[in-house]
């Protein structure tokens, strides 16, 4: 039985004119309400929030933070129909279980063609948590160039180049950089496999070290050694990360 319910909906694009031509073909569909329209992901963020969306319509290439970046902050599941004027994205798209991905320009029969598998996607769990979709929608050989965090209503982009160190706390990493400490939902051995190989080693089953930032090496025990970063801290070496460690040096 069809959900009587409307579609709430929310139009993420930083194109005044690709929102209207949403609009407009929206407005065929009396049971898609839009409850918001964001020029960018941070505004995309705040609405996913404040209004609890069924559904994003939402660009890809926008300034400051990109479609799969927003992905990742989400703190709710919602239904995702990528609307973009770049075809190279796609597989990307569906790697992370969007709903449909539209190429600029679309048909209104292609929007409503995508509206209808919204609705059947609507109430059931995401196929990628959120921790897992930079992996996902990262292409083969392509390293993170910066993390995205979320603490309350703030958004901290990190570039990989800024990251001290990254500590495993539990269901979560401390990502180490400037000077500061931010928590991320994710394990140390999703964003291992994230960060460049040749830049980030992981020294310590809890640890992972940015090489760029070591000082030098001191003897801890017989197998172990201490990691001293060129600011002073001093981060456990294991034997096996020692062995990671020296195949960079």
């Amino acid at each position: 039985m069809p959900d009587p319910r409307p579609l709430r909906a929310v139009i993420v694009d930083d194109e005044e004119l690709a929102r209207a031509v949403l609009r407009e073909h929206l407005a065929a569909h009396p049971d898609v309400q839009v409850v918001a329209e964001c020029v960018n992901g941070f505004e995309a963020i705040k609405a996913v929030s404040a209004h609890a969306p069924d559904l994003l319509l939402l660009d890809i290439q926008m300034p400051k933070l990109d479609g799969f970046e927003v992905l990742q902050l989400l703190d709710r599941d919602v239904a995702v129909i990528f609307v973009t004027a770049y075809d190279e994205h796609a597989l990307r798209a569906f790697a992370v279980h969007a709903v449909d991905y539209l190429l600029k320009p679309f048909s209104a029969q292609r929007l409503g063609e995508a509206l209808a598998q919204a609705r059947q996607r609507v109430g059931r769990p995401a196929a990628v948590p959120p921790s897992r979709l930079a992996a996902a929608a990262r292409r083969p050989g392509e390293w993170l160039a910066r993390l995205i965090v979320r603490d309350g209503a703030q958004v901290h982009v990190i570039p990989a180049e800024a990251i001290d160190s990254i500590q495993a706390q539990d269901d979560y990493i401390c990502i180490r950089a400037h000077g500061r400490r931010h928590l991320k939902q994710q394990t140390l051995a999703e964003i291992e496999g994230q960060l460049d190989p040749s830049r980030f080693v992981r020294i310590h089953r809890s640890w992972i070290l940015n090489i760029d930032r070591l000082a030098r090496l001191e003897p801890a025990t017989r197998d172990s050694r201490t990691a001293v970063l060129r600011d002073g801290t001093q981060l456990p070496v294991s034997r096996a990360g020692h062995a990671r460690l020296m195949e960079l040096l």
